[in-house]
């Protein structure tokens, strides 16, 4: 993607320090990552056990020059360089992703599951790639950082993209949706992973299901007759495809 400071502050509500002007082809949120200083921008995401804003001042000593924090960073100590200041910086990068996405006329295929997301992403592109463009997660970019950087990853020529998606804690597929909004979702199966997060597994099946909310097509397992009977339910305007024994 090729955007700039002033795009940011469009999409993402940001207050700009600096040159709205700037421009960037790259997002960076990790700061070990090589990069090209005028090219890029460094989103300092929050954790549990980390802060992004930590590693301005190397990245600033490095060159960077454009940067993403959130409200209240002492921009003053970094004369040069230019800031979007937002809420939330992960809030920021997923809206900056689903701007992207809605600007590319790709075709996107959602993978989610329980288990063997990478595998059956990795199968279908090496499958499909050599008939159309198509681009794909990279290793198993699955999380709430991962979708969005693989959705920046679709470039004008893409004519597929298959994203792969997972969660671990209610609330965030409904986030992943919206930065998503695939064409088709693929859901390889549903069972006891990350159980511990959730009431029940209706809670996490429901959850689940909210990655296919808008979405054409929805391929499925028909063995797994509680998934399968969820989704003929909630997925009732999409052409279902299902397979079994």
């Amino acid at each position: 993607m090729t955007a700039s400071l002033a795009d940011v502050a469009r999409v993402c509500h940001a207050d700009i320090v600096g040159n709205p002007d700037l421009s960037f082809s790259d997002i960076v949120t990790d700061s070990r990552r090589l990069f090209v200083p005028g090219k890029s921008i460094f989103i300092a995401l929050r954790g549990e056990r980390h802060d992004g804003a930590n590693y301005v001042a190397d990245l600033y000593a490095r060159g960077m020059r454009a940067f993403v924090c959130h409200r209240g960073f002492a921009t003053g100590a970094f004369p040069g360089a230019s800031f979007a200041l937002v809420d939330d910086t992960l809030a920021a990068l997923q809206a900056l992703a689903a701007a992207h996405r809605r600007a590319m006329g790709a075709r996107v295929l959602a993978i989610c599951g329980s288990n063997g997301k990478t595998i059956v992403k990795e199968w279908l592109s090496q499958l499909i790639a050599g008939d159309i463009p198509t681009i794909r997660s990279p290793r198993s970019y699955n999380s709430q950082v991962g979708v969005p950087l693989s959705v920046l990853k679709i470039e004008p020529e893409t004519r597929l993209a298959i994203i792969e998606a997972g969660i671990s804690k209610p609330g965030e597929m409904a986030r992943l949706e919206s930065v998503v909004r695939p064409d088709d979702v693929l859901f390889t199966n549903i069972g006891q992973a990350h159980q511990e997060s959730f009431p029940s597994f209706e809670a996490k099946l429901s959850e689940k299901l909210d990655m296919a909310a808008l979405a054409s097509r929805v391929f499925f397992c028909a063995d797994q007759r509680e998934v399968a009977a969820a989704i003929r339910s909630r997925c009732h305007a999409a052409q279902l495809i299902s397979w079994g024994r």
